[in-house]
């Protein structure tokens, strides 16, 4: 096996590693969170902070559903997948999208239902103090698996932090709620509820976008100019042209056609396709395949 393959399949297998830790970590989190949510609201009849709970079980959810998607993506290449399984992370994101959309229309729901019948929680001091702790935990997860998706290039994590950010945002509708229910102003609760659902919405479509773009190969380099700057470079490269890019961030595919002069021996023009290669991958992050056609420059007569 090539040294530089083996080291970068070496690398993925360490990324992986970390990523999977990073969301068994955070699912305990998110459902510790859930659980303090629905068993409360249950005690306390408090029909928002339940449901706000089984919200909440649904990051929990995305993060079994990431984790499952890692473990497929950690894969090494094989005769099936000779471009490797990194698409599968990419894939389970937009199950979590899929995930926001459902938990999208249950809310719509529920507060178009609450509107016609408004619900009385029962609503004292520790309501108030598990929604805080509980806002307090999802600010930490959400800040931690962002950045930690960001330095990773994960779409996983940087996707699941997105869906618990959308329950930042409902525990504040029900504290909004629970504020506005001791003033006996118990319509405000559906009203949020409906507004939340909407941010959802927007998350979701942010995590479907993302992930279509990779799948669809839609182009990852957008400045061309970028990569011709580093061909041009190469000695004995005449032109370029044709450039097409594809893949993930840190996953990215480059192919491109190459003019270099029509009498060059086949050794030299192999020579500078691999220097091609390196230059590209040393100048670009996340560079995993270059494919070089070589062509004739044309003499100018």
């Amino acid at each position: 096996m090539d040294n530089s393959l083996k080291k970068n399949m070496d690398e993925s297998q360490i990324k992986f590693s970390k990523i999977k830790k990073i969301l068994i970590v955070i699912l305990v989190l998110n459902w510790a969170v859930a659980l303090a949510k629905i068993i409360y609201g249950m005690i306390s009849r408090s029909s928002s902070m339940t449901a706000d709970g089984f919200h909440s079980l649904s990051d929990g959810t995305s993060n079994v559903i990431g984790i499952v998607g890692i473990t497929i993506a950690a894969q090494p290449r094989d005769k099936d997948h000779p471009y490797g399984h990194k698409k599968y992370e990419t894939l389970f994101s937009l199950v979590i999208a899929a995930l926001l959309v459902f938990v999208c229309f249950n809310l719509l729901f529920e507060g178009i239902k609450r509107l016609r019948a408004p619900v009385i929680p029962e609503i004292n001091y520790l309501s108030f103090l598990i929604m805080l702790l509980t806002i307090a935990v999802n600010i930490y997860v959400v800040n931690y698996e962002y950045k930690r998706g960001k330095a990773l290039k994960s779409d996983i994590l940087i996707s699941d932090s997105l869906h618990t950010r959308t329950d930042i945002f409902i525990s504040l509708s029900v504290i909004v709620a629970l504020i506005a229910g001791k003033f006996h102003f118990y319509i405000l609760d559906p009203i949020m509820t409906i507004v939340i659902a909407l941010f959802i919405a927007r998350a979701a479509w942010e995590i479907s976008k993302q992930g279509s773009d990779v799948l669809c190969d839609t182009a990852v380099i957008l400045d061309s100019k970028r990569i011709e700057d580093i061909v041009l470079a190469v000695k004995g490269v005449k032109a370029c042209h044709k450039i097409r890019t594809r893949g993930r961030e840190d996953d990215v595919y480059i192919d491109l056609h190459v003019q270099v002069n029509s009498d060059m021996h086949m050794d030299k023009a192999h020579k500078i396709s691999y220097d091609i290669e390196e230059a590209l991958k040393n100048g670009i992050c996340g560079v995993s395949d270059v494919i070089v056609h070589m062509e004739p420059k044309e003499k100018e007569k």
